[in-house]
């Protein structure tokens, strides 16, 4: 008798008290169909969110995750390729290790389902600081915040001291860093909200992740670039643009298209300092590692990635890979406005220098020099 009562208390309170690992996952699948998963929502987050989830989510189907997680060991007890959608209410600013938790995310996702969770960007976070604290004060706490958890993270000497102090906590990361990390992961963008003071996104799961070995993080960085006989060399440029943000190229592409100058309209991936290195070419000075590798001559059509090559006509992408690109285009000797002007200039040089190269590259040096010098052509 003794026994068996003590069986049946030990089985109650088993049932009254959330096993450990259920511990921050919002809801259990026996709640998911409830007002309770509703309910918490609202409370912690706000009406605006669960109407948001509601647009995307089934919840009615079993093949769906609602949790609330900055650790991917939530997740990765999950069956592989099981679910139609995950729903992560945590901020991944507070994800130390974000790209494994996304492959991980993508893993547990069957082709074609839908990841949701939420970003603090940075310009959202300044946003917040600025507003939170009074005038004078917000700068100086903003600009505190800026060097610690923006510049440290950056760089091999500041990097192991950052995450000592934050053990990844509260990280800033912008936009195009979030978007850029996704799609490296595996994922199509298709929806942003921002909803509270955070940038909501719904992507879907298209491949399996890429894995990335070297993502453009550094102050120095190597970009893949379409060289002689369309062999894809690494380019040396100090970064001018956010982390991730080579992944991101076609995203941006297919929202903003070009402008004039050939270059992608609001391209928010290039950050303040990459906008003054970019007007002074200082961005590219690293590029003469590869004129002196050989990879580039001095004058010569601009190394370009394979997004904007497939971009070109196959008669010029044919000229193109019969030579060498160069540290100095034809761009800034003809000084083009539209993608169509851009493409006639190089394949007019190409064609000149078919015929006369030592004369075409002097020519075109001394219309860049012109042009640079005196006539204050900048790069943007």
């Amino acid at each position: 008798m003794i026994a068996q009562a003590t069986a049946k208390l030990h089985e109650h309170l088993k049932s009254r008290v959330k096993p450990l690992h259920e511990q921050k996952v919002c809801i259990s699948k026996k709640l998911k169909t409830t007002p309770v998963l509703r309910e918490y929502i609202e409370e912690n987050y706000s009406s605006r969110l669960y109407e948001f989830l509601l647009e995307h989510v089934n919840f009615n189907n079993p093949s769906h995750l609602v949790t609330e997680t900055s650790s991917r060991f939530n997740i990765i007890k999950q069956p592989d390729d099981t679910l139609s959608e995950i729903v992560n209410l945590k901020r991944i600013n507070d994800i130390r290790y974000l790209n494994n938790f996304f492959e991980v995310v993508n893993s547990k996702l069957l082709r074609g389902g839908t990841f949701i969770g939420c970003v603090e960007t940075k310009n959202l976070r300044k946003k917040r600081i600025l507003n939170k604290y009074p005038t004078g004060l917000n700068y100086i706490y903003y600009t505190l915040d800026f060097i610690l958890k923006r510049v440290f993270p950056k760089l091999p000497v500041t990097k192991k001291i950052y995450f000592f102090l934050t053990r990844g906590n509260n990280r800033v990361i912008t936009r195009a860093e979030t978007l850029g990390r996704l799609i490296s992961c595996g994922f199509q963008i298709q929806e942003l909200e921002l909803i509270q003071g955070n940038l909501y996104f719904v992507v879907r799961k298209e491949k399996a992740p890429l894995f990335p070995k070297n993502p453009t993080y550094g102050p120095l960085i190597r970009l893949k670039r379409v060289g002689k006989g369309g062999k894809i060399i690494k380019v040396y440029k100090l970064r001018t643009m956010h982390p991730y943000s080579e992944y991101l190229q076609d995203y941006v592409y297919r929202q903003n298209k070009l402008q004039q100058n050939g270059k992608l309209k609001n391209d928010y991936r290039v950050c303040t300092v990459g906008q003054f290195l970019r007007k002074y070419w200082i961005d590219e000075l690293p590029m003469l590692i590869n004129f002196f590798k050989g990879d580039l001559k001095l004058v010569g059509v601009r190394p370009i990635s394979n997004h904007y090559f497939n971009l070109y006509s196959e008669e010029l992408k044919q000229k193109r890979i019969h030579h060498k690109p160069g540290l100095l285009p034809p761009f800034y000797a003809d000084l083009p406005k539209t993608m169509e002007e851009i493409m006639e200039s190089e394949l007019k040089y190409l064609e000149a220098y078919e015929k006369h190269p030592l004369k075409t590259d002097w020519k075109y040096f001394w219309k860049v020099f012109v042009n640079i010098v005196f006539k204050k052509a900048r790069s943007s």
